[in-house]
């Protein structure tokens, strides 16, 4: 009876364990400026895939940097590569050391991305054109950093990736922001989530006034247009009320 019932618990933890594990292989990939590598894996090391790995997903910094405005600039993600993350919220951080191990500078407050319900992978791309970076860095041509990608699934865990750049003021070194990197596909809806009590504004880019293939917008200046902006709250204090809108 006893053998019974340690079986049956076993079988039980196993069965748990693999739904377990089916929910949380959501990863992304960062199409514009460009990401660090290749993390999509799973092996003896990343046992639940490499993106798991704080600050930049398992992976070290590459020599292979893309050159990125002095005044903030575009970034694209593909975040639906595999299962179980139709539903996420992001957090887009800089990382200003040349082999980061913190980011814990915020370039824009979270937001949430949706694509189509259910939990197979989806393609699909949302592009922020304009990301300002954050005031009074002191930050100069030449000067390295990361920028971190964090997709938070909704058990809570994160995953993690990371594009270098070495900052420019010269605009034709920038990869050309265009209608084939910078673009929101039609299946996926971002959105801001307000934390009550602030009223900081981020401008992303807006699903719902561009189709897929437009271009975003240049991304060595702020979008002038108020259509391409869109109110992302800051926490305000310690404490606050998390609404979903």
């Amino acid at each position: 009876m006893k053998l019974q019932q340690t079986a049956s618990l076993l079988i039980r933890s196993l069965i748990v364990s693999l739904a377990w594990l089916s929910t949380v292989t959501a990863h992304h990939v960062i199409t514009y400026p460009g990401t660090r590598g290749n993390n999509l894996i799973t092996n003896e090391t990343f046992p639940f895939g490499m993106q798991w790995s704080y600050p930049c997903g398992g992976l070290g910094p590459t020599t292979n940097r893309s050159f990125y405005p002095l005044t903030g600039g575009a970034f694209a993600v593909q975040p639906g590569w595999f299962r179980g993350h139709s539903e996420s919220l992001w957090y887009i951080n800089l990382c200003l050391e040349a082999e980061p191990r913190n980011c814990s500078l915020p370039i824009t407050s979270v937001f949430r991305v949706r694509g189509p319900v259910g939990d197979n992978p989806f393609p699909g791309t949302f592009c922020l054109p304009y990301l300002p970076l954050p005031a009074g860095l002191g930050l100069k041509a030449g000067d390295r950093a990361s920028i971190q990608a964090v997709q938070t699934h909704v058990h809570g865990a994160p995953a993690y990736s990371c594009a270098d750049v070495e900052f420019t003021d010269d605009s034709s070194k920038v990869p050309p922001v265009t209608a084939s990197n910078c673009f929101n596909s039609t299946n996926l809806v971002v959105e801001h989530v307000q934390i009550v009590g602030s009223s900081a504004e981020i401008p992303i880019s807006d699903n719902s006034s561009r189709t897929a293939g437009s271009p975003a917008a240049d991304s060595s200046k702020a979008p002038s247009n108020t259509a391409e902006k869109r109110s992302i709250s800051r926490l305000s204090g310690l404490l606050g009320l998390a609404a979903l809108l």
